[in-house]
Order: C-alpha cells, then sequence, then structure tokens
C-alpha cells in the first residue's frame, strides 16, 4: 500500500465537503438521527489495501446499508454485468491507492437530460466507527459502489437525496437508454385521480416478452406491501432479477424459475425453493445442484406463481449494444437511429394541460417524420422538481410512489397520423391519437412504442394539470430512418413581476476564453468569472430571512450545452464590495454543474450584502448567458452592476 507523503496534497471536494451539507437536503429522513455520529474517511483509512473491484467480482456486488437507496442498487448490478456500461459510468485507468499518480479524487459519468456529465468527488467516505454506513461492497476492500454512491449523491445535492426512487431513473442515469415500469397484477383500469379522456388500461407483463433479450436486458422486481412469503422485506423494496429459466421437471413438464439477489445482501424469503425446499424435490437431482450452486450471498429461488403473487412490479431496463445502440425489448430489433429536443410548459404560453382541459392545443408540439417502416419508441422525460423543504413532511419509509408525486408532474405524450403539415389542429386533437403513452403518471420518463408506417406524425407532450410548469426532453428512437422537429410558437414576453409578489431583474453576461471563463470552485480561476453583488436590506427578515429565487440561462444550443451552476457569497460585514470574498464558504450553491439551459436555486437569505458567481464547470469554456433575481417586493433587494464587465 502506497502512503502519500507528507508534501503531498489530496484533493478535497469543495462542492461537495465532508460534512452535513453533503448528507441532509431537509433531515426528513431515518438518517437525520445519524447527525454528529457520522465521520468522513478514505479508503486507506478503512483497510490495508483498498481498490475499487475486488479479484472475486462476485464479490463486487453492492450491499446496501442505512440508506434507502435499493433502487440505485439494483442498477449498480447490471452495471456489474455490463463492462462496456460500467466503463462509461466509471473511466478506467484511473489512479487508485497504490498508484503513485493517485492524488484521491475520482470522476463519474451519468447521463442527465440527454448529456453525460462528468462528475468529480474526493475519496473521503461516511462512516461511522471506521466502518461504511452507506452503501458497500460484499468485499470489505472494494470501493467502487461507495463511491459511485457518492458520486450520485452530488449530483442529487446529498445522500438523503437518494433515499426512496424508482429503478428505471437510476437505470437510464447509468446507460443514456430507456426503462419501462410494467405491473405484475390483473390488467385493470388504474385508479388514478385524473380521468383523462383517451385512457388506457393498466399495463401487466408478460415475461414471454422479454425471452428475445432476456440475457442483455436490465430486470429488477419491487413490492409495495409485505408480501408473505418476503415478511421481511416491510414495504416499497426493489430486488435484481439475476436471470430467469425454464427447468424440466421429473413430471415432464417444466417450471420458470428465477434467481433473485436482495441488496440488503442476505436471503429474506420462505418460499418453496429456498435450501432444502419442497420445490426441488420435484427437479431432478443434478439440475437442482446445479441452480442451487449459484446462488450468491443475498440471492433466492422462485418460481413464477410466486413471482407472480409476491411482486407488485417490474421494471425493465433496454439492452444496449457494443455500438451504443438501444434495442427494443419488444422485437429485439437494434434502433440505428435517434434524436432528441428539449421543451418546455410555460404558465399561460404552452402549459395546456390533459386532453380534458379545453387548452391542450397550447401544449408543444413536435413534428416526427417517419421516412420508411419500422419501430418507432418516443419517450418524453421530465425535469425533476425537488421539494419545498419548508414544506415537507416526514418519511419515513422508501416509499416511492409518494416521493414521486413530490417531485414530478403527471406526465403523458400522445401521438397522431397527419396527412399533411398543415392541418386543422382542434378538428385532429378531436379524433383519437393513433399512439399514446400510459395515462398521465407521477414518473420521470414515459414511453409510447409502435410501428409506424411512412409519414408525418405530431407529437403532444402534456402535464395533466394546465399551468403546471416544467422541463422535459422528447427522444425519439427507431430502427428506420426518421427526423424530430419543434413547432415553431412565438416565445412570451418576460414580465418584470410574477404571482403579484416577485420582482425580478435580468442581467446579461459572458464567459469569455482565458478572461472570464473560470470554471467551477475546484479551479483557482473560479473568481475570475463575472460576479454580480446585490443587497437584501429588508431589516424585519433578520431572524426568518427573504426568500429570493435566482436562475442562471445559458444561450447555448441544446445540443451543445456546458455544464453550468453558481454561488452565492455574503461579504463579510464592513467590508467593501469590491473586494471578492475569495476565503468565504458560499452562503448557497446550485451545484452539481448541469448540462442544461437553466439551473435554478430558491433560497432565504438574511440581510447583508451578498455577490453571484455564475460559472462552468471546466474553466475556459465561452458562452453568453443571462442571470434573473427574483425577490419579494418589499424586501429591496437591487443587484448591482457587476464588478467585471460583462456584456
Amino acid at each position: 500500500m502506497r502512503m502519500v507523503t507528507a508534501g503531498e496534497a489530496l484533493f478535497e471536494d469543495q462542492d461537495f465537503p465532508s460534512d452535513d451539507t453533503s448528507l441532509f437536503s431537509d433531515g426528513s429522513t431515518p438518517i437525520a438521527r445519524l447527525q454528529g455520529e457520522i465521520t468522513w474517511r478514505r479508503p486507506q483509512e478503512i483497510c490495508q489495501s483498498p481498490a475499487l473491484f475486488p479479484d472475486n467480482i462476485s464479490l463486487g456486488h453492492a450491499k446496501q446499508g442505512l440508506l434507502g437507496d435499493c433502487w440505485f442498487l439494483c442498477a449498480c448490478t447490471f452495471l456489474l454485468k455490463n463492462q462496456l456500461l460500467l466503463n462509461k459510468v466509471l473511466p478506467p485507468e484511473q489512479p487508485q491507492w497504490d498508484d503513485s499518480r493517485y492524488r484521491g479524487s475520482f470522476q463519474f459519468c451519468f447521463w442527465q437530460l440527454g448529456h453525460w456529465t462528468e462528475v468529480t468527488i474526493d475519496d473521503r467516505l461516511p462512516c461511522i466507527n471506521s466502518t461504511l454506513c452507506f452503501s458497500h461492497c460484499h468485499s470489505p476492500t472494494a470501493f467502487w459502489v461507495a463511491m459511485l454512491e457518492k458520486a450520485y449523491a452530488k449530483l442529487h445535492g446529498s445522500y438523503e437525496r437518494l433515499w426512496a426512487g424508482q429503478v428505471s431513473e437510476a437505470l437510464v442515469d447509468f446507460t443514456g437508454g430507456l426503462a419501462e415500469r410494467w405491473s405484475l397484477g390483473e390488467a385493470e383500469e388504474e385508479q388514478r385521480p385524473e380521468q383523462d379522456s383517451d385512457r388506457v388500461r393498466g399495463r401487466s407483463l408478460d415475461l414471454n416478452l422479454l425471452y428475445p433479450v432476456k440475457d442483455e436486458c436490465a430486470v429488477s422486481c419491487s413490492t409495495h406491501s409485505s408480501p408473505g412469503g418476503a415478511s421481511e422485506l416491510g414495504q416499497y423494496h426493489a430486488l435484481t432479477v439475476m436471470e430467469w429459466l425454464d427447468v424440466q421437471m421429473v413430471s415432464g413438464s417444466k417450471v420458470l424459475l428465477l434467481r433473485i439477489r436482495n441488496p440488503w445482501g442476505r436471503c429474506c424469503w420462505g418460499g418453496a425453493w429456498i435450501g432444502s425446499g419442497l420445490g426441488w424435490s420435484s427437479v431432478d437431482p443434478i439440475s437442482a445442484l446445479d441452480l442451487q450452486a449459484r446462488v450468491a450471498e443475498g440471492e433466492f429461488w422462485l418460481d413464477e406463481t410466486e413471482f407472480l403473487s409476491q411482486f407488485d412490479d417490474v421494471t425493465v431496463g433496454y439492452p444496449i449494444s457494443d455500438e451504443g445502440y438501444l434495442k427494443s425489448i419488444y422485437t429485439g430489433n437494434l434502433l440505428t437511429h435517434n434524436h432528441q429536443l428539449a421543451g418546455r410548459w410555460m404558465r399561460g404560453h404552452s402549459a395546456g394541460g390533459s386532453r380534458n382541459s379545453s387548452s391542450y392545443g397550447s401544449n408543444p408540439k413536435f413534428w416526427l417524420k417517419v421516412c420508411e417502416r419500422g419501430e418507432v419508441l418516443v419517450s418524453l422525460l421530465q425535469h425533476r422538481k425537488w421539494r419545498n423543504t419548508e414544506q415537507c413532511t416526514q418519511t419515513t419509509l422508501e416509499d416511492s410512489k409518494n416521493t414521486t408525486h413530490q417531485h414530478y408532474q403527471a406526465i403523458a405524450l400522445h401521438m397522431w397520423k397527419v396527412e399533411k403539415r398543415r392541418f386543422h389542429l382542434s378538428r385532429m386533437l378531436n379524433k383519437p391519437p393513433c399512439a399514446s403513452s400510459h395515462c398521465h403518471s407521477y414518473e420521470r420518463e414515459v414511453v409510447l412504442r409502435e410501428q409506424l408506417e411512412p409519414g408525418y406524425y405530431l407529437l403532444i407532450p402534456s402535464t395533466y394539470q394546465p399551468g403546471a410548469e416544467a422541463r422535459f426532453l422528447i427522444r425519439a428512437f427507431s430502427s428506420s430512418s426518421i427526423s424530430l422537429s419543434a413547432l415553431k410558437s412565438p416565445a412570451p414576453t418576460l414580465p418584470l413581476t410574477t404571482d403579484g409578489e416577485w420582482e425580478t431583474s435580468y442581467f446579461r453576461g459572458s464567459w469569455v476564453e482565458a478572461m472570464t471563463a473560470g470554471g467551477s470552485r475546484n479551479f483557482l480561476s473560479h473568481w475570475q468569472n463575472p460576479s454580480f453583488p446585490f443587497t437584501v436590506c429588508d431589516e424585519s427578515a433578520v431572524t426568518s430571512g427573504v426568500n429570493v429565487r435566482i436562475t442562471l440561462h445559458q444561450s447555448r444550443p441544446d445540443t451543445d450545452l456546458h455544464p453550468i451552476g453558481f454561488h452565492i457569497y455574503k461579504f463579510p460585514e464592513g467590508e467593501s464590495e469590491q473586494t471578492l470574498p475569495r476565503h468565504e464558504d458560499p452562503a448557497a450553491s446550485c451545484v452539481p454543474h448541469c448540462y442544461t439551459q437553466d439551473v435554478s436555486l430558491a433560497c432565504r437569505l438574511s440581510p447583508g450584502a451578498y455577490t453571484i458567481v455564475p460559472s462552468t464547470y471546466q474553466p475556459d469554456c465561452s458562452a453568453n448567458f443571462t442571470l434573473s433575481l427574483d425577490c419579494r417586493r418589499h424586501s429591496q433587494e437591487r443587484l448591482g452592476r457587476a464588478i467585471q464587465e460583462v456584456s
């Protein structure tokens, strides 16, 4: 094990520091009770010979700790089975602890809203009594899971924000592909609060559907209540389906068996196929021994009847070929053509609501041109919104259903075949669509799939509620040639006030290479970025603070975005606003830097003098940007001139 000499400084991530700000967001989950108990240690302080991966790769599987992120760990299992995707998320050849180049930092890549985003972290990990307290590998000397979890937590803003989620989201973030969630119950109409005019029946999954791609796709299952066979699981737990196969029985018939992995790292099942259960007596002894030998720690077998009765849904991640193409789970076809476009629902302009609303036609619209007959999948992916920490309620379970409603709008996607590009919109919308996604669902992403003939198709994404605002991404994948374009609509004028209570000030600036493009706080050139001072003057808010909302918009095409973010610094009392507070920690931050047109932060600030420093993640990335500051009318905030010259 290499020792770092005294003169060498190991990297310490200023954007995701080793303190409670990286652990907790609002204290609404059970890990809040760990405040004050967690220390941060580097792997070489935890064990003698740390490595990212163990020699025995089966010991590299994830084991859940005190954090309720089983959904994330199910996606980790898929990465371990696919070296190409693992290398994409965790680039190889990074210096590890026994390498002379090691400096305490690691890079990861996640797919976010159409782009791969690099996340750099230091290797200080949360521990209790010198032992990792969150997710880790079965091998005590392997750290790829703990490091990946930290990078993913940084991407989300804190470890606590990984509590409860959907396996489909992590799969998409790790692959850039698609994932769908299927019900294992009867195909009954879903009892949702909204009543769509084209409501469809709930989709149930036939496992035979997946046989053409069963060795390539990612499959997980979850339970929403305590099933009879898995009484230990409790509510809202996700597990990984490692494999499934037809097994010949002594009677001559076949039984479908599934091998399941529990992220807890222990068996929690009491069915007929556990240990020397009765089920094995109906199978040829040699086959039984072979199958039982495949079971690793935390795994168990169960048959199709048990599977369908005890679990509530299945998530299926689409396979991705070595060339990077998505493969259809319906046909096994390679979807070699793909396009994506960003869009936005804006209140009073393009947030028309569902087909039940008279304003539905004002929603954003997209042309899909199909050049030859083929299989087409179109997805609608919305940006996540985080809970208002002042209004959050106590969460005690991995309740994915409730947290999903807090983070997302109910969305749907509809498609009409159009004979020619000139058409009467209201007449067409009175006709049933040729394809649609599920009913408006509180999901990050919904998908529709059809075999389409050549021609033009109109796509309309919508939220269920009129006026609901969100950003989204439309993605189209096809086995044949297609094109995707947006129907142009006039942009709304930006009002100086909104909701009758806020004032908004807009300012323009530029990051210029070698001048004002200083990059993030990880770089010494950070303070070369333009900075914008403002003052909070509401003396009545000394104790409670003043609500402000800051938005940074970069003026670049969706296909060539920089990762952007910003920090808000407070000037020490009595110091000149002409001297940047270089040695102060930010009062608030909008990080990690994201590949998106806009990033926004709502926060509460005490009276005083502040400055906003917007940046790209890497230095020398040129772009124009707009900065907006929303504040309460009576709080008398003002945005001063930029300290550095901006255009």
